[in-house]
């Protein structure tokens, strides 16, 4: 304290023998027999260094603190929480009774340590409310312990302040908030203060479940500041349920900020959205990566339910397909497709049909078809088997729920593959609570859980084994001659549900006889069996076979 703001100390009074302990009532300026009384505390703040309680000649004479105490002063982040904390000052025989008292009160301030000061008293700070509060308690007698109000220049930070997580720093803060304005904290509250949310640059998007209490109406725009800057963000929005109907559209209330568009990065590709009016899973990144490290180049795709590019991008931009058809009919994803193609470079090498996929003009140009539709992309596969290329048919990438029954023991193993998942599974962590990302059970299979996708269950397999059936079915119908249809790998995506799963089911559909004249080997690295199998027409692995397929599908 600069010397300018020091008072000078008070003359010595005469020493008492003896004396009754102080029960605290200087807290409202009485005396008590035995104890003089003593001018109130200074207003202006101030660091302890006197060990003794103001009024109490037996446990020392009062006095203005002259000197601060040796201690460090505490870092700079944790002055900036408010300047000088208010502090009640006891001997250290009465500190952890005097702490008990103040938290079955809920005032004291769990933010800071309590802090041996000069002189050998022990201050514990307390809430800013509790000024009125202490002499409530003083009043009412349920405190009887030799005490004084002051305020500590340096807190020292609580351990559990320095690593708090951001779910508890949240819960914290709205703790103070409420308190703060001579409410009450309850079960309640603590439990409707959210644990996890989603995070989109300086966007951060809450659980639908979160902030139900009738008493956080009351607070106002103040509610949603305070929970902005706890987090990290400048603007606020929550999640209600996907509304009915075919275009999944999200229910999601602006709380802070004029608008929603939103910027995300997965996998090195950028993703722009208006979070009120798009889908975003983050649950979905293992599927992205996976479809990132798909062997696609030359190939053309067609994405039957493109959204915002989750799938259509890393298709383009890492698995490096000629081409891609992406269709969508939500206008507000398309304009988001349209920004994201553009974002990533890839806007000459994609044609987005805008509308339903029902009605798709488009048949035989695909090498790939994306099924991105969950619980069911069943009413696309008759487009998808039109759009496969006739002569060598393709692979279908059909996504699904599955209801299974809970894991028995022992396992089915893995459907063998040959195409190969990605070696890294990392995610962008859009989920956030204190601990680690946590994340819902309709967004991810959630920490310590069962890695689905190591195992197949009996249940995606049978449903595995009737899709493959029943595209054979529509392919042969379709074209008028023998197809066949392999399951290539079944890949479990996330828990969607108690007992249901997203999966992906890879099927390789190919016609069992060359829909065209013969026309030789030539340069084809895949053989005479690949071809006689169907799956080469004598050119499509040539050279020039990536630009070939790129202009036909153009055409």
């Amino acid at each position: 304290m600069p010397p300018a703001q020091r008072r000078p100390p008070l003359p010595p009074g005469p020493k008492a023998a003896a004396a009754a302990p102080c029960s605290g009532k200087a807290l409202r300026g009485e005396t008590e027999p035995g104890h003089s009384a003593v001018p109130p505390l200074p207003t202006q703040p101030y660091e302890l260094d006197a060990p003794s309680c103001p009024p109490c000649r037996h446990h020392g004479v009062p006095r203005v603190p002259q000197a601060l105490s040796q201690r460090p002063a505490a870092p700079m982040a944790a002055r900036e929480r408010g300047g000088p904390v208010l502090a009640l000052v006891t001997e250290p025989r009465f500190a952890q009774r005097l702490r008990r008292h103040l938290e079955e009160e809920q005032l004291l301030d769990a933010r800071y340590r309590l802090q041996e000061v000069a002189g050998g008293s022990v201050a514990l700070p307390v809430l800013e409310v509790a000024e009125q509060r202490l002499r409530a308690l003083q009043e009412s007698g349920a405190l009887e312990l030799p005490c004084r109000l002051l305020r500590i220049q340096s807190p020292i930070p609580s351990k559990a302040a320095s690593v708090r997580t951001p779910a508890q720093k949240l819960c914290s803060e709205l703790r103070t908030m409420v308190l703060g304005l001579g409410e009450s904290w309850s079960e309640e509250l603590e439990h409707d203060v959210p644990r996890s949310w989603q995070r989109h640059g300086d966007l951060v998007l809450l659980s639908e479940d979160s902030f139900s209490a009738a008493l956080w109406t009351k607070l106002g725009p103040a509610l949603w500041e305070t929970v902005a800057s706890a987090l990290g963000a400048q603007r606020l929005a929550r999640r209600g349920r996907v509304l009915p109907g075919g275009m999944r559209s999200p229910s999601v209330t602006l709380l802070l900020g004029q608008d929603g568009w939103v910027e995300h990065v997965d996998n090195g590709i950028r993703y722009t959205f208006d979070v009120t009016k798009c889908m975003f899973s983050p649950g979905n990144i293992t599927e992205k990566l996976r479809v990132a490290s798909l062997p696609c180049a030359g190939e053309v795709l067609v994405d039957l339910y493109a959204g915002i590019g989750y799938f259509t991008l890393p298709y383009l931009v890492h698995a490096a397909a000629a081409f891609a058809h992406a269709c969508e009919w939500n206008h507000h994803a398309v304009e988001a497709l349209r920004r994201n193609l553009a974002l990533n470079g890839v806007q000459d090498r994609c044609h987005i049909h805008h509308g339903d996929n029902r009605q798709l003009q488009l048949q035989d140009v695909a090498d790939r078809v994306n099924l991105g539709l969950i619980p069911s992309s069943e009413e696309g596969w008759p487009v998808a088997c039109r759009v496969l290329k006739k002569g060598t048919g393709g692979i279908l990438h059909i996504h699904h729920n599955v209801e299974a029954l809970p894991a028995p023991s022992c396992l089915q193993p893995a459907v063998p593959r040959n195409e190969q998942r990605p070696p890294g599974d990392s995610s962008s962590g859009e989920w956030e609570d204190g601990q680690r990302e946590v994340q819902s059970p309709e967004e991810t299979e959630g920490g310590g859980k069962e890695r689905l996708a190591a195992r197949v269950r009996p249940e995606w397999q049978r449903w595995a084994e009737a899709a493959a059936a029943r595209i054979r079915g529509l392919l042969e119908e379709l074209h008028g001659q023998p197809w066949r249809t392999s399951i290539l790998h079944i890949e479990a995506v996330k828990s969607y549900a108690p007992h249901v799963h997203h999966i992906v089911l890879d099927l390789e559909c190919r016609p069992t006889l060359p829909a065209g004249p013969w026309r030789g080997p030539r340069a084809c690295e895949t053989g005479v069996a690949a071809l006689l199998a169907g799956r080469c027409d004598g050119c499509l692995h040539s050279a020039s076979s990536g630009q070939a397929t790129q202009a036909q599908a153009k055409q």
